[in-house]
């Protein structure tokens, strides 16, 4: 839509000063015209639109170069024009691509770790040491890229670690519990199990929360529920304490993400630092129970068969 306008007509945009209408130089941009009034042959007419007149440029155009304003309609409801609504859509586009990669480079790292450590159990089954040590890499690697300034120190107080503490707990528990699990039986029995983490979240959700979904999200969990109960039961290898770790895992990990949810609102703290400093508090709250649950004559008396048995690549 387009429109051009005499001077004479400008009379009526209350946005535009007498000064600017002056010099015959006009620059009116993204502004809402009312009414429009039109002058013809003395006779004066309303133009009333439903969608209001973006002013996109001014021109001077014709015999008399009188300035012309170029006025274009869009919805309502858009306070940006065209072009800019167009990179919008491309940057959601890019963000949703970047989350894609996202979550195919944790599935592919996830699949890595999981292998190797069920190689490293094999041979040295000492799940809660594993656990432990896990934890104490993952700190280590992020100590080191706060130190260098690889990545940005988080700032934190004692009220951000106190609310931090049951999300630390809940996600201790479901770390060794899974790494029990795999300890006792294969790490696909292990992950089919653990696939049924959206039932818990589900049930958890509901009974102590009080929040209902529709129809169609429990309808979805049959599947999920019954597959699992499949894979439990046609299982040659069938081990009661790898089936329970992995069924405490997704209770714990169910809690972990509700404490996170209603304890960290309001935190400043990005996604890599939170995990960083949970994985940390994890491994102070981890590294006791090890102790007592397996020990260092333990662990001595298992690395040395594992030597023994597998020679000094044992430790690549």
């Amino acid at each position: 839509m387009s429109f051009s306008l005499k001077q004479s007509a400008l009379a009526a945009c209350n946005d535009v000063s007498n000064s600017v209408l002056q010099r015959r130089s006009l620059s009116c941009r993204s502004s809402i015209l009312p009414p429009l009034v039109f002058q013809n042959n003395s006779k004066r007419t309303n133009l009333s639109l439903s969608k209001p007149l973006h002013v996109s440029a001014v021109e001077i155009i014709g015999k008399d170069k009188e300035p012309v304003i170029k006025c274009r309609a869009y919805e309502a409801d858009k306070s940006q024009p065209i072009k800019a609504a167009a990179e919008e859509v491309k940057s959601e586009a890019a963000r949703r691509v970047k989350i894609g990669i996202y979550f195919a480079t944790w599935w592919a790292l996830n699949v890595v770790f999981n292998i190797y450590n069920k190689k490293v159990l094999n041979a040295y089954p000492y799940p809660w040491l594993t656990s432990t040590l896990s934890l104490a890499c993952g700190s280590l690697m992020m100590l080191i890229s706060w130190a260098t300034r690889i990545a940005e120190a988080p700032k934190t107080d004692f009220e951000f670690w106190k609310t931090l503490f049951p999300v630390a707990v809940a996600h201790t528990i479901g770390h060794v519990a899974a790494t029990v699990s795999m300890s006792k039986v294969a790490v696909s029995f292990t992950h089919i199990i653990k696939s049924g983490e959206p039932a818990f979240s589900v049930l958890v959700s509901s009974l102590l929360l009080g929040e209902s979904f529709p129809p169609a999200v429990y309808l979805s969990l049959v599947p999920i529920i019954g597959g699992c109960a499949l894979a439990a039961l046609t299982e040659l290898n069938f081990n009661m304490t790898g089936f329970m770790g992995a069924m405490i895992s997704n209770l714990a990990f169910v809690f972990r993400n509700i404490f996170s949810k209603k304890g960290m609102k309001g935190n400043s703290v990005s996604g890599m630092n939170y995990y960083a400093c949970l994985s940390m508090l994890s491994l102070v709250i981890l590294t006791p129970f090890a102790i007592a649950v397996e020990g260092p004559q333990m662990w001595a008396a298992g690395w040395e068969k594992a030597l023994s048995q597998i020679g000094p690549q044992f430790i690549w």
